[in-house]
């Protein structure tokens, strides 16, 4: 006989593991959890810096790559996603950041439902948190996800932040009050110096007798019954024949915004030319699944400079890497308590817009890209992204077989208005280098090259240098049920398909304006609170 659960949850991550705390505070729903990856055992996951040692690393993360892309003039990006306990928490930047209000006011215009609204789902975002500063009208204390400010400074960072404010940007010291426009350190998801992932936000969960986790278990497909969504098959060890497990109420997806609507299309739900191909029987036709797909594209700016020390060169000499070590070791600060970038702005890319739709990350250092040696000068990194991007990609499974990567196209830069944005936040960046509270350190433009200067000339280099910044989201969108496009409701149950959800970032029919992580634990949390109601509804 199979096994069966209440609840089967695909994906351990962020939302999967935000979705299991949730649901098993009720001691008569049984709940099980599936997580391809292994347990979040490996010392690097814990470690801030050890971000640079987990992505491209196959005991934590999927190794995607994308197409390539006609928009970086035929580069193909690395694409990292978690697989492994607490998913992307686990090998992310750890910012904690939620989006701007108008964000979730187009969410219920898009979906007809005004509970995605900001002001209904700030309480959620509340409830989550476990504020450093107390709790007050936007922020939450005793909360599952601990925010700290980050336990270091760099003299070059405060100068950046310095000639933003020269340059017009207001100070911030909160990115979370709906507006984030300003210059400011980010708050991240950390704890006296190391990483708060979705395991730690959720551990009392693992105590309870009503869960059960298996790792190292790959979903091989959904199965039905008509149009009804009975439970999953699943691989489990590596190997050998799926097991069949039953979902005596729902299956809920959350394997994320690449992994979730590929799952969709194993299983003959998507497009029917698609489906065709893949070979497995249709489903339902939805011809949303793995479509909308929307990511943030950073440009890198590396600015040599002088006069100041930056981890380039601390960390070239066996001396300075043994402070580093010991400076963590004794006080968790320094280096090693690094989320990947410190200093956040949020600023206008052109005085025609009415809002920040740009964000920087800024990092006192310099490399090639993850996983590459840093730069043997000294140098600081701007990195810039337009939060609200034009071009829309795709994710699509290229077989049933579930070992197949799937082809992810992003599609980045292949708007007018995505290449003008790219264009103008280049020359921003320039203005604010130019201010005078840099001037001290003379710093000098590396990458992409102070000569290139017309649109065009710009627009190219975006290509050259963009790079994801690994906020995927959309592919399962949320949306009115007269929208074709739509895969999911505002309830997040898949359209036509009774006994299944989908509950992670691919269901934001648009990307919030900034760092992706809070924003899912908070769709975690509604959909738990949707879920339990729907069960305790009379009849």
């Amino acid at each position: 006989m199979s096994p069966s659960f209440d609840h089967i949850i695909v994906g351990a991550g962020t939302a999967g593991c935000t979705l299991a705390e949730q649901l098993t505070r009720d001691a008569d729903v049984s709940v099980l959890l599936i997580e391809a990856g292994g347990r979040d055992n490996y010392h690097w996951i814990h470690i801030p810096v050890g971000y640079l040692y987990c992505i491209g690393n196959p005991r934590t993360d999927w190794r995607y790559r994308t197409r390539e892309e006609p928009g970086l003039n035929g580069r193909s990006l690395l694409y990292p996603r978690g697989r492994v306990m607490g998913g992307c928490s686990s090998i992310n930047g750890m910012i904690a950041m939620r989006g701007q209000r108008e964000d979730y006011a187009h969410w219920a215009e898009v979906t007809g439902d005004a509970s995605w609204n900001w002001d209904s789902v700030l309480p959620l975002f509340k409830r989550a948190e476990d504020y450093h500063g107390g709790a007050d009208e936007w922020h939450g204390t005793g909360g599952p996800w601990r925010v700290e400010r980050q336990r270091l400074r760099w003299e070059i960072l405060d100068a950046f932040r310095d000639a933003a404010v020269q340059t017009g940007l207001p100070r911030n010291d909160d990115f979370n009050r709906g507006d984030n426009f300003g210059v400011g350190y980010f708050e991240v998801n950390q704890k006296n110096g190391w990483r708060w992932n979705a395991v730690k936000a959720t551990r009392a969960m693992f105590a309870r007798r009503n869960l059960t986790v298996w790792t190292g278990a790959t979903v091989q497909r959904l199965t039905f019954e008509g149009l009804r969504c009975t439970g999953v098959a699943v691989r489990r060890g590596g190997g050998g024949e799926c097991e069949v497990v039953i979902a005596r109420r729902e299956v809920l997806l959350a394997a994320g915004a690449i992994n979730s609507p590929v799952l969709l299309e194993r299983s003959g739900i998507g497009q029917r030319e698609r489906i065709e191909a893949l070979r497995v029987p249709l489903v339902k036709e939805l011809r949303g699944v793995g479509e909308n797909l929307q990511d943030h594209l950073q440009l890198r700016m590396i600015f040599k400079v002088s006069a100041t020390r930056t981890p380039n060169t601390l960390a070239s000499s066996w001396l300075g890497k043994m402070k580093i070590g010991m400076e963590y070791a004794l006080r968790r600060s320094g280096p090693m308590s690094m989320a990947p970038s410190q200093l956040g702005a949020f600023a206008r890319s052109d005085t025609g817009q009415w809002r920040a739709n740009v964000e920087y990350h800024v990092q006192p250092l310099s490399l090639d890209k993850f996983g590459e040696p840093l730069h043997s000068f000294d140098a600081f990194t701007a990195s810039v992204c337009n939060l609200r991007p034009a071009s829309r990609g795709s994710v699509h499974a290229q077989s049933a077989d579930a070992q197949a990567p799937p082809v992810i196209a992003p599609n980045y830069l292949s708007t007018a208005d995505d290449r003008r944005v790219a264009a103008d936040s280049l020359r921003l960046t320039r203005r604010i280098v130019a201010a005078p509270a840099l001037a001290n350190y003379s710093p000098v433009e590396w990458l992409p090259g102070a000569a290139l200067v017309s649109d065009e000339e710009l627009a190219r280099a975006a290509g050259d240098i963009g790079t994801t910044i690994f906020h995927p989201v959309g592919t399962c969108r949320m949306g009115r049920g007269d929208d074709e496009l739509a895969v999911v409701d505002a309830a997040l149950r898949v359209r036509g398909i009774d006994g299944l959800r989908v509950v992670d970032a691919s269901v934001m029919p648009t990307i919030t304006s900034g760092n992706t992580n809070m924003p899912t634990v908070m769709i975690a949390q509604k959909a738990g609170d949707m879920i339990r109601a729907a069960r305790l509804a009379p009849g």
